[in-house]
């Protein structure tokens, strides 16, 4: 039977839910309590930067293959008389 904590995001990482509420406890312990959802608000802001930041150069470097695509077609001269 599998267990109903094996898909948690702890089991990524081969930690069941004891060692994550240790984890959790250390954590307040070390930041308090008060400096949790500031310690959240930063990290959330932080990902949404990275993940901004990641969706424009997928765009530059699509941009950029889409424009060496085009510069390496062959360019066919209709004007050739033989």
């Amino acid at each position: 039977m599998i267990s109903p904590f094996a898909f948690s995001p702890l089991a990524v990482l081969g930690m069941g839910p004891m060692e994550g509420l240790v984890v959790l406890a250390v954590i307040i312990l070390l930041f308090g309590a008060k400096r949790l959802p500031e310690l959240a608000r930063s990290l959330g802001k932080s990902l949404s930067e990275f993940k901004r930041g990641k969706d424009e150069l997928n765009k530059e470097l699509e941009a950029g293959r889409k424009e060496a695509v085009e510069s390496a077609k062959p360019v066919i001269d209709t004007n050739k008389t033989s």
